[in-house]
């Protein structure tokens, strides 16, 4: 434990940003994994940054700027600061005069960056305080507009050098730093997927944030080539080969994140397409709490998971979140005492004590092959990603009534749709009734934002859209309240929504998405699910073995007590959490 890191503690105890007694155990964590005490501090949430160099600024009387203005950067200034030295060191120039620079540090204790800035500029350096993650945001909308300058004003049909000299550019070109670029905007926007498309007269790149594309960057269309080469060269493809699709992957490390980067190229009439899927690796798993289950669903899918043995189908389109729910559900019931083994295609994260097998049809590894297999490995829990087929819906149900729990996904549009999916697979109604617990149908909604969602009375319009007539059920919207209330999202409480003994629309409260700095605009932030789960107990069960239509199978849960989608996504309306169009266009008007 070295004086400095206990002198920086010391100071951020003093300056009230530390409680006196996490300071020792901090101090002895830090030397016991051989970290810095604020990279610590700040990682485990047990400083906020922006307190802890505010506080070191105040300790050596230095300016802190909560927020940097990049716009009035001189482009002089970052032309004599190579980006590399920026990034590494976190600082970055602000403004000059005659014989002075200010410039943003992220660590008002450390000389040794301001010195070297006064020997690279020539002039005297005044350091004003910033957080890291300010000023690494500001680094990279400054040069990124210098980047985005070059690309954009170059004449049409210009390229950089040849593809071969593309390989040997350093970090400081701007092509290069344009595509590094791509993936730090991606990250800090929460991104899951970067596309980039070629067109006429230009490149324009969109990003897929909480599941809408939004138009973020564009660039000369005569840099398509070195663009598209870029990415190839560091997915590990052939840069020469732009007849055919070829798929890769990339690891990054971003802002202390490691992402896996999922490649993919297409060649099109406009030029090769560039899609890219984001992974952060060290993404914490989420729990089931976290995914927006009214408390009795929540209960009921706790209990299912624990059971020895038996089938629970996700079902939904693609993107709806199945894999996520799957994964979860493992990682509430993942106990040392449990061999667990999923069938994937592919993996996308990676599970901590789960035997993972990612599926390889061209060598024969299928999901059918896959799970015969695993019956050999004494498994308790079997996931397996998708059932397509008839061979892996019948190893499924096999696997089941012979001792293990399985999970699996389906694409249909509800939950009684899957019963007659798998009996379009050639799979017998007695053997359905006896496997399957229960069927998740689920989509996903985009979150209000907290911070510019504007309250309104919703119109008896807004109820009838999500299935209540409020003029003939009063009782429904106080059932409707009391459920919102139940809602479960992470460790905090339920919302705190008022249960009155009568009610009418007024007494209802929904919210508009605005928009605002936080939320990019957009009004939302982050996703969350509605929900629609079938228990298949005794009357249902009878409906199966009766070969009945889904829709005499939706009614009769329905009577054991299901909520559709539809119904579920106006407990988030009611709750807060969603807008009443977001519920609309997830779910189909015959779901009500």
């Amino acid at each position: 434990m070295s004086f400095e890191q206990r002198y920086i503690g010391e100071i951020l105890v003093r300056r009230g940003a530390l409680e006196p007694d996490k300071l020792e155990a901090a101090l002895q964590t830090a030397a016991d994994r051989s970290l810095e005490l604020t990279d610590l501090l700040v990682a485990t949430h047990a400083v906020e940054e922006v307190k802890l160099v505010r506080a070191l600024a105040d300790e050596v009387g230095m300016e802190f700027v909560e927020k940097l203005a990049t716009d009035l950067i001189p482009e002089e200034l970052i032309d004599a600061v190579p980006i590399n030295f920026a990034r590494q060191n976190h600082v970055l120039p602000l403004t000059q005069s005659d014989d002075s620079v200010r410039v943003a540090v992220a660590n008002p204790l450390d000389p040794f960056p301001v010195d070297d800035l006064r020997i690279l500029l020539g002039k005297i350096i005044i350091p004003v305080a910033a957080s890291e993650e300010s000023i690494d945001d500001a680094i990279n909308r400054v040069y990124e507009r210098k980047d985005e300058t070059a690309l954009a004003e170059a004449k049409e049909g210009e390229e950089v050098e040849e593809l071969a000299d593309l390989i040997d550019m350093t970090d400081e070109a701007p092509v290069i730093r344009w595509v590094n670029n791509l993936f730090y905007t991606a990250v800090k926007e929460r991104a899951s997927d970067i596309h980039i498309e070629p067109t006429d007269e230009k490149v324009i790149v969109r990003y897929r944030v909480d599941g809408r594309l939004i138009p973020r960057k564009e660039a000369n269309r005569g840099f398509l080539s070195s663009i598209v080469s870029r990415v190839k060269i560091e997915a590990g493809l052939n840069i020469a080969e732009r007849r055919l699709p070829q798929d890769g992957r990339i690891t990054k490390k971003i802002a202390g994140k490691v992402i896996d980067v999922r490649v993919s190229t297409i060649p099109t009439a406009k030029g090769e397409r560039v899609v890219m899927r984001l992974l952060d690796k060290e993404q914490v798993l989420l729990n089931l709490i976290d995914l927006g289950f009214a408390r009795r669903e929540l209960d009921q899918l706790e209990g299912l998971i624990r059971r020895p043995n038996g089938i629970i189908l996700v079902t939904g389109p693609t993107g709806s979140g199945k894999t996520t729910t799957l994964y979860a559900c493992l990682n509430k019931i993942n106990t040392p005492e449990k061999n667990i083994l999923t069938a994937e295609d592919p993996v996308e994260y990676e599970l901590r004590g789960i035997g993972q097998m990612q599926v390889q049809p061209k060598i024969g590894l299928t999901f059918a092959s896959g799970m015969r297999s695993f019956l050999r490995q004494d498994p308790d829990v079997i996931m397996v990603g998708e059932i397509r087929d008839h061979e892996t819906a019948e190893i499924a149900i096999h696997a089941s009534l012979t001792g293990h729990l399985v999970l699996s996904t389906l694409h249909t549009n509800d939950a009684p749709s899957a019963i007659t999916r798998l009996v379009d697979m050639d799979i017998q109604a007695y053997q359905l009734s006896s496997s399957i617990l229960a069927v998740l149908a689920q989509r996903l909604v985009r979150k209000l934002c907290d911070h510019c969602k504007s309250p309104y009375s919703p119109t008896n319009q807004d109820l009838l859209e999500l299935g209540i007539d409020a003029a003939i059920a009063q009782e429904k919207l106080v059932e409707l309240k009391k459920l919102a209330a139940t809602t479960v999202i992470g460790n905090s409480s339920p919302p705190t929504l008022p249960v009155p003994a009568g009610t009418d629309s007024g007494d209802l409260t929904f919210y508009h998405h605005r928009g605002c700095d936080e939320c990019g605009n957009t009004g939302y932030r982050g996703r969350i699910g509605i929900f629609e789960l079938m228990m298949i107990d005794e009357p249902v069960r009878r409906e199966i073995l009766n070969n009945s239509d889904s829709k005499t199978i939706q009614r009769v849960a329905q009577q054991q007590g299901m909520r559709l989608l539809r119904e579920d996504g106006a407990r988030q309306v009611v709750a807060g959490v969603t807008s009443v169009e977001e519920v609309l266009a997830a779910t189909q008007a015959a779901e009500v």
